[in-house]
């Protein structure tokens, strides 16, 4: 599941008015007194010249303006409203259950760090890869005209069929079994009716609970023809991931992780939110240590054998947002579009795992 939560021209250059064509000024201008006969007549040649630099220069100018007023004209797009959601899905009897399922309290953060026997690791590497199959399979899903809530279906199914459970469902009454967050939404979107459009983002984040452990990932996905610029916002957020995970390992520092992230977004002008983290994950869903992935001087030591996420999100804009009343959906605060990635690791001696992949 999702983050915890903590509480023009030619070349480039303008025309001016003073800007001539071939490096001529005009106008050019001759005095009458001084010009007669051929020397009138090439006179009159030069005015007629002159006119067409101005006329030339003058359509330049009001094509530049139209060519500037295209590109500040972004076609925005509307912002994300709330579709129908449709009644929770049921889960076969045989199924475990995480212990708070049944449960209406948000779990609190669990102070055990998740460190791992030989046995733990290979229940988190079935859980992880499942999870990792599950998220490719519904990123197969993602196409204009498809509802949230279809992936929802899907991806339920999917983990079923495997004889796991899909950790979100009743977490704090989360209604659903994975979280779609499109375009401006941070994270913990719910599915609905609202169907995809050309040129959105999604992330889908999918979480399973197999054998008592949780194995948790996400990814954002395109859907159609998307914008160069969500496309980039796409690719350095996942780049982020990755920096971040490079510096992994026993006895490294907690706090390197956001530098790394950090360094990396701002060169592209990207904010790196806040309030989302990164946590412990296990036989707990969610646990110490809280990841930040920005800047901060927070203690602690990288352990072999320990488990946790690393979930950055990034936005085009405003790092601020606004949760709807249904307490879970996230999003930015000006609108902005956010882009989000997400791997559960494993520390070893001389570096890190990724088990959310297969």
């Amino acid at each position: 599941m999702a983050s915890l939560q903590l509480p023009s021209s030619l070349h480039g250059e303008p025309l001016s008015n003073s800007t001539m064509f071939m490096g001529m000024r005009a106008p050019l201008t001759f005095s009458p007194y001084t010009l007669s006969g051929k020397h009138l007549h090439s006179r009159n040649q030069f005015v007629v010249f002159s006119k067409k630099l101005w006329g030339l220069e003058e359509a330049m100018r009001i094509r530049r303006e139209r060519e500037l007023t295209s590109v500040t004209k972004v076609k925005r797009r509307p912002p994300l409203r709330r579709g129908k959601v449709s009644p929770r899905l049921p889960m076969p009897d045989h199924i475990p259950k995480p212990p708070y399922v049944g449960s209406n309290l948000l779990p609190e953060i669990s102070s055990e760090y998740q460190i791992h026997d030989s046995e733990g690791i290979a229940r988190m590497r079935a859980a992880c890869e499942l999870a990792a199959r599950v998220l490719d399979n519904a990123g197969k899903l993602v196409r204009p005209s498809v509802t949230t809530d279809e992936i929802d279906k899907a991806v339920h199914q999917m983990i079923i069929d495997a004889g796991a459970y899909p950790s979100p469902l009743g977490y704090g009454r989360f209604p659903k079994s994975v979280c779609t967050s499109v375009n401006e939404c941070m994270c913990h979107g719910i599915p609905d009716s609202r169907q995809l459009q050309d040129g959105d983002i999604i992330n889908i984040d999918v979480t399973v609970y197999l054998n008592g452990y949780h194995g948790d990932t996400s990814k954002t996905f395109f859907c159609g023809d998307v914008s160069d610029e969500m496309k980039r916002l796409v690719k350095v957020t996942e780049e982020c991931l990755e920096r971040g995970i490079a510096i992994c390992k026993d006895g490294a520092q907690f706090k390197k992780i956001g530098k790394r992230i950090s360094e990396h977004a701002e060169k592209y002008g990207y904010g790196v939110v806040e309030r989302f983290v990164g946590h412990g994950v296990g036989t707990v869903f969610h646990s110490e240590p809280i990841i930040y992935h920005h800047r901060n001087d927070e203690a602690g030591f990288m352990v072999e054998g320990q488990t946790f996420t690393i979930e950055p999100i990034l936005t085009l804009g405003s790092i601020d947002c606004i949760t709807w009343p249904d307490n879970w959906t996230t999003v930015t605060a000006d609108g902005s579009a956010a882009a989000q990635f997400e791997h559960s690791i494993l520390i070893t001696r001389t570096g890190a795992e990724i088990l959310t992949t297969y």
